[in-house]
């Protein structure tokens, strides 16, 4: 009797444990999805000219994760550019994203609980390129003309304060909305008559397909664009440590693409992409690698999102203001930054662009 009772003992237990939910047996993994605001040629999934770019080539938030088996790291390039990381962030289907400033101010007006949490792809150069024989020599011959921009991304609006500079707006041109694919088969066939971009059009021009007649690099800084990585608050907030490590992996990738002696590797990384490696040497001719890959959230950084806000809310692509406190998270970047060592590896500038004291 009881034998029998311990053998219904055993079987009950046995029930039990097959049918036991599949998080009590094993827990399913964390996924990490890491959003990308652009996308390469012939929709690559890389991209390139920031350090968030090579922390996906290099692969260095896989190499964080590599002794997690229980993390994955999940990337997404979006055509849509920063529109569509918005909604990524609005539905909850993105953690982290590489992001232009234009697109994450629009998304904090609009209620997403985000931080920015480090400087990628900051002081990007913005070029303009006309159809060949167009007759338009400066930025000013651009009135009435038809011109390609990709609204809503930091191009728009770096785009709508080289206009203004030069005495037009945006109601004083023809505008198309285009990404890049589309504006070099626009450029190339004359069926816009001038376009605002950057890598694509110095590759078309490279080809003879058009002229450069205008870049910001050299100009006033405050006509450049400026992006970074953008963190969901409620990911953040339930998981901050697995944030600094993500946070980690970034500063490694912005150390590493800042280093001097490694600008031959980092293009060919970028390459990827598919954009040419001479178009990319020609894109960072003349700037130094720790400028454009620097990750500081400085006082430069944080005056140009505040001008960027209020500017947005000028050109009408902003209906409210932009309430930017508590905004910038930069407690992880500095932890990073002490525990690398990295104190005096970047140059942090001023409000009003001149280097600051270390």
């Amino acid at each position: 009797m009881k034998h029998a009772l311990l053998s219904r003992v055993i079987a009950g237990l046995a029930l039990m444990l097959s049918t036991a939910p599949a998080t009590v047996r094993a827990e399913e993994p964390l996924v990490i999805h890491v959003g990308y605001a652009a996308i390469g040629v012939d929709n690559r999934p890389y991209a390139e000219g920031t350090s968030a770019a090579t922390a996906r080539a290099g692969e260095f938030l896989e190499k964080e994760f590599a002794k997690d088996p229980d993390i994955k790291i999940e990337w997404t390039f979006f055509k849509g550019a920063g529109p569509a990381v918005n909604e990524g962030f609005a539905n909850d289907q993105l953690d982290f994203a590489y992001q232009g400033d234009l697109p994450s101010l629009i998304g904090r007006a609009n209620g997403l609980k985000t931080k920015y949490l480090l400087a990628s792809g900051a002081r990007k150069p913005l070029y303009l390129a006309v159809a060949k024989d167009s007759g338009i020599k400066s930025v000013a011959d651009l009135k009435g003309r038809k011109i390609a921009l990709q609204r809503g991304t930091n191009g728009h609006l770096a785009a709508i304060k080289v206009l203004e500079a030069n005495g037009l707006t945006e109601r004083d041109v023809q505008v198309v909305n285009l990404d890049s694919a589309g504006t070099v088969a626009a450029l190339t066939s004359k069926d816009i008559d001038a376009a605002f971009g950057d890598t694509q059009l110095i590759n078309l021009a490279t080809k003879g397909a058009a002229d450069i007649i205008y870049t910001t690099k050299g100009d006033d800084p405050r006509f450049g664009r400026n992006a970074g990585v953008i963190g969901r608050q409620a990911f953040i907030d339930a998981h901050p440590d697995i944030t600094q490590r993500v946070v980690d992996a970034f500063v490694k990738a912005a150390q590493w693409s800042s280093d001097e002696p490694n600008r031959t590797a980092l293009l060919e990384l970028w390459h990827k992409s598919g954009t040419p490696v001479p178009i990319l040497e020609e894109y960072f001719k003349g700037d130094t690698l720790a400028y454009r890959n620097s990750p500081l959230i400085d006082d430069l950084l944080v005056s140009q999102y505040k001008e960027q806000a209020a500017k947005s809310k000028e050109f009408g692509l902003i209906r409210r203001d932009v309430d930017l406190e508590g905004w910038f998270e930069p407690r992880y970047l500095k932890s990073a930054i002490e525990r690398f060592n990295l104190q005096h590896f970047w140059q942090a500038y001023g409000a009003d662009g001149k280097p600051l004291a270390s």
